[in-house]
């Protein structure tokens, strides 16, 4: 992976102008580049975000690591992807949902913020993938009706009020046989939900995944979520 300034690439937002960096994700001879506002790969760069807000960045668009590692694991498994429906939740910069375009999936990202929908349409375009389709959509107010082989969420889990609304986009737009693919940086609240899913007969299985600096390497879970089979 790495990490450039652009300086001639810049984003308009209500809180000023900022400058956009490069992010380049590379696996098994492909390349993927996406623009965004920062990335906060350290816990100490999320507690700046989130906690202290010392950091004016605006999180919505910047670069998360449990969407780098979920845009590895759609990687390496291209032949789940190829020709499958994929709505993907919290897009973000879009980098996990143009991974799997790029794979030969039909892909919708939904955001809550048209912010992070104009950044994922442009970085759609960067990387020849403009047929994907992006929708505004609230979790709390849901009301797509489509149903899709995968849907996709990195870090989704944050908070525990939201897991409600994120069930039941689950049960709703789930195609027969399909599943869920969610990365999470063993969030406790996250693990609790997991834990819920399962008491209710889902198969819950993970892989692990190191994002970040070498010396420091943030551990990433990316769950599979195999809903209960009829009966």
């Amino acid at each position: 992976m790495s990490e450039n300034p652009s300086p001639d690439q810049s984003l308009e937002t209500t809180a000023g102008d900022f400058t956009l960096l490069d992010y380049r994700l590379r696996r098994d001879g492909r390349e993927w580049s996406v623009l965004h506002v920062g990335a906060v790969l350290t816990d100490a760069d999320e507690t700046r975000a989130l906690v202290r807000k010392t950091n004016r960045l605006p999180y919505g668009v910047s670069l998360w690591p449990s969407a780098i590692a979920l845009a590895h694991e759609i990687a390496v498994r291209e032949a789940e992807f190829r020709g499958r429906s994929v709505l993907e939740l919290g897009a973000g910069v879009g980098l996990p949902g143009i991974v799997a375009a790029s794979l030969g999936a039909r892909t919708v990202q939904t955001d809550r913020e048209e912010l992070a929908l104009h950044l994922c349409r442009r970085n759609a375009e960067r990387n020849g993938a403009a047929a994907i389709e992006s929708r505004l959509a609230d979790w709390a107010e849901w009301s797509e009706t489509g149903r899709y082989d995968w849907i996709l969420g990195a870090d989704v889990l944050y908070g525990d009020t939201l897991h409600p609304f994120l069930r039941r986009i689950f049960e709703s737009n789930l195609a027969p046989g399909g599943r869920v693919l969610i990365s999470d940086p063993f969030r406790p609240g996250a693990l609790g939900f997991l834990q819920s899913l399962e008491a209710d007969s889902w198969r819950v299985t993970y892989s692990h995944w190191d994002v970040g600096e070498e010396a420091a390497p943030r551990p990433i879970g990316v769950f599979e979520l195999i809903p209960p089979g009829p009966g």
